[in-house]
């Protein structure tokens, strides 16, 4: 049984108000998900984000095939964090925590997801040229396209 954890950060020059406002709206998730995922919102992102929050999507990760994907908001601490968790999907765990925290000129958020792949072995062969890259290269996207939204961070 083994559990990746992919953990990203990324700084933007934006209040952290900006940021919470736009990251805790379920419904922008599918602004910083490529287009080919044919990321598309069944339910549940119709409110801003509360504990106990069921939101279902479909999902079409690799070769072309739907996947259904249900998370659950696990967490929130207004302005801090949030976390969610699959319930039902491609991944045999799904935990994801996204930070934000105010930095000079801006804000750093982070996310750190703990994920366990299904069918055992066979889930661990196809991880490193499967899995792993395509998780690099959502969120490589996400970096991309939230700069593009809010502007390149630059230190002080």
């Amino acid at each position: 049984m083994k559990i990746y954890t992919l953990h990203k950060k990324q700084k933007l020059p934006i209040s952290v108000e900006q940021a919470w406002e736009f990251l805790s709206s379920p419904a922008n998730l599918k602004v910083i998900t490529p287009d080919y995922m044919g990321f598309n919102i069944l339910s549940g992102a119709d409110k801003p984000m509360f504990p106990g929050q069921i939101i279902q999507y479909i999902v079409t990760p690799v070769l072309g095939i739907k996947t259904k994907w249900v998370t659950e908001i696990t967490h929130v601490k207004d302005l801090e964090y949030f976390v969610d968790e699959q319930r039902f999907g491609p991944y045999a765990l799904w935990h994801h925590k996204h930070f934000i925290k105010e930095i000079e000129g801006g804000v750093e958020m982070e996310d750190i997801i703990d994920y366990k792949l299904p069918m055992g072995i066979l889930g661990q062969l196809v991880h490193p040229f499967l899995v792993q890259p395509k998780l690099e290269e959502i969120f490589n996207y996400r970096t991309t396209k939230l700069e593009e939204l809010f502007g390149k961070y630059v230190s002080r």
